[in-house]
């Protein structure tokens, strides 16, 4: 027998993003109902029998900002963590709205319920650090002196899987030259933080388009809307908002690599279907070993 070149991946993420749910009545665009489109991701990932170490929602969660839209998702989305075992982690997106984030998903209150919302998340050894990149009526992003001093010392010490950073602006170039005007501003002091630390990558989202690139020589991951996603094929200069391509991603954390994956929600025909048993029976034949996932690996008998 032959072991894979990679074993199951050491953590897991399910990495999603501006949901964008709103409280009953008008729908985005006059057509598009997040709720139904978020509800339709998650019933598919549960389906998959995929097992997040956590899910990571990385801002723009309610569209604006309301405090039945935030009751909305809590409803939804905290009994589908509980149901995979997965630690739910909230980031702060430029549509959402900091006390009533802060109130109604989380439940807490805050001496000051306006201040950025960052955090410090341990995973078995993976550290996920939120930082808020929200201006409070404003669709830009920053990260503040005081911010980034608080950052600076969270990754002093190092995690002994590293660090994920969450947030909602992504320090990358954007295809579409509108979304420069909704940035991250003065990346370059970010950067400067960054460089040299433990993270492993970056997962954000904003952009309602999936895509990758490196910042400050660290992995940036972006994944697209739960709502609605960019047209890719406008044409050049321009931008077209589509009900279409709506995507998550999947984040598999190996020892020596982190594995960016993008899911759509939309269904399609399948080809074929090969379960966890019969990928195990054709994985002895080619005498290879221990590549399944952690979840395949619950589900075949031969391996508890």
């Amino acid at each position: 027998m032959r072991r894979a070149e990679h074993p199951a991946a050491d953590r897991i993420l399910l990495h999603l993003s501006d949901t964008h749910l709103r409280a009953p009545g008008p729908q985005l665009f006059d057509r598009v109902d997040g709720l139904a489109s978020l509800t339709t991701a998650l019933a598919g990932i549960e389906a998959s029998g995929v097992a997040p170490d956590a899910i990571v929602f990385t801002g723009d969660l309610v569209d604006l900002g309301e405090a039945d839209a935030y009751d909305m998702l809590r409803e939804l989305v905290e009994p589908f963590a509980e149901r995979l075992g997965a630690r739910l982690l909230w980031v702060m997106g430029n549509h959402d709205d900091r006390g009533a984030f802060r109130a109604r998903l989380l439940g807490a209150s805050s001496d000051d319920p306006t201040a950025p919302y960052d955090r410090v998340d341990e995973l078995d050894g993976l550290r996920v650090v939120t930082l808020d990149s929200s201006v409070p009526g404003r669709h830009h992003g920053e990260v503040s002196d005081a911010q980034l001093a608080w950052l600076r010392d969270v990754l002093a010490t190092p995690a002994p899987l590293g660090t994920v950073l969450a947030m909602h602006h992504p320090p990358v170039p954007s295809v579409l030259p509108l979304a420069s005007s909704v940035e991250l501003r003065d990346q370059r002091r970010l950067a400067d933080v960054l460089r040299g630390t433990d993270v492993r990558a970056i997962i954000a989202g904003h952009l309602h388009y999936s895509t990758f690139a490196t910042f400050a020589g660290i992995p940036v991951s972006v994944a697209s809307s739960t709502c609605y996603a960019q047209d890719l094929t406008v044409p050049v200069g321009g931008t077209r908002p589509q009900d279409a391509a709506q995507a998550y991603n999947l984040v598999h954390v190996y020892d020596e690599t982190i594995v960016h994956s993008v899911v759509p929600i939309a269904a399609a025909p399948a080809l074929e279907y090969i379960d966890a048993d019969e990928a195990q029976r054709r994985l002895s034949d080619a005498g290879i070993e221990g590549a399944l996932t952690r979840a395949a690996r619950r589900s075949v008998p031969a391996l508890r």
